[in-house]
């Protein structure tokens, strides 16, 4: 696995650091984001760490095969995809990888992401970028998380200039397994770094955060996100319709 200061020096030259920026959550896109109009035979990809993996079977490669895209949202979204687009053969893959940090993308992306030659990219990523850091796993700041993420997103629209890119929310739910309300505070300057990106690239933005609090009106946190972070059958559902409801 290649070295995250390899990456980032490499990705990063002559661009400076930047500083983290502040965003709103209500929207669901970037000011000039345009959501994505599917093509006949276009590629979805979903990409991001176990929140997207989900258990599915890595050893399939052909999309929209059920085990392949796991039992997560990504499944349940790409179903509604390609209930509702039938006439446009759409391809829908998910290649998310548990356990996953921004720089661990950047490792895998010739394979996992740019062969795939996808028109819409969908990516969610930075629980563990702040959680391994927490926990002692991982030495990296929510600076590197931005600077990190901002050069893969850099690396793709310039491999694929015409790609459509879907950023999600990381997002939390605190008085569950895993979960405090310590979480909350530093866990923002994250969700803020991303969002700051989604709206430097243009892109769709899917605020999670915002779709679990307010869920929290209809049931308690454990119910959508039992440890606080990975979705249940009803939070990985709910994560779906918020994305297909951000793409159209």
């Amino acid at each position: 696995m290649g070295n995250r200061r390899d990456f980032l020096k490499k990705s990063i030259a002559g661009s400076g650091a930047v500083a983290l920026l502040s965003g709103t959550f209500s929207s669901c896109s970037s000011p000039e984001a345009k959501a994505p109009s599917f093509g006949n035979g276009d590629v979805i990809l979903f990409q991001g760490d176990s929140i997207t993996d989900a258990g599915r079977q890595r050893n399939i490669d052909q999309p929209n095969h059920q085990p392949a895209l796991g039992h997560g949202y990504a499944q349940y979204a790409g179903v509604d995809l390609l209930c509702e687009h039938a006439d446009k053969k759409l391809k829908v893959y998910n290649r998310g990888i548990s356990g996953n940090k921004v720089y661990q993308l950047n490792d895998r992306w010739d394979k996992d992401c740019l062969s795939l030659k996808p028109n819409v990219l969908s990516i969610l990523i930075g629980v563990n970028d702040y959680w391994h850091k927490r926990a002692g796993k991982y030495d990296a700041s929510a600076e590197v998380y931005q600077n990190d993420y901002r050069a893969l997103l850099q690396r793709t629209v310039k491999a694929l200039p015409n790609i459509k890119l879907v950023l999600c929310e990381p997002f939390i739910l605190p008085n569950t397994r895993a979960v405090d309300e310590s979480w909350i505070e530093p866990f923002k300057v994250y969700q803020k770094a991303a969002k700051s990106l989604s709206e430097e690239f243009g892109t769709v933005w899917v605020p999670y955060q915002e779709v679990f609090n307010k869920a929290l009106d209809s049931a308690p946190e454990a119910y959508w996100l039992p440890d606080g972070v990975h979705p249940s059958m009803a939070g990985a559902k709910l994560m779906a319709d918020a994305w297909v409801k951000a793409v159209k």
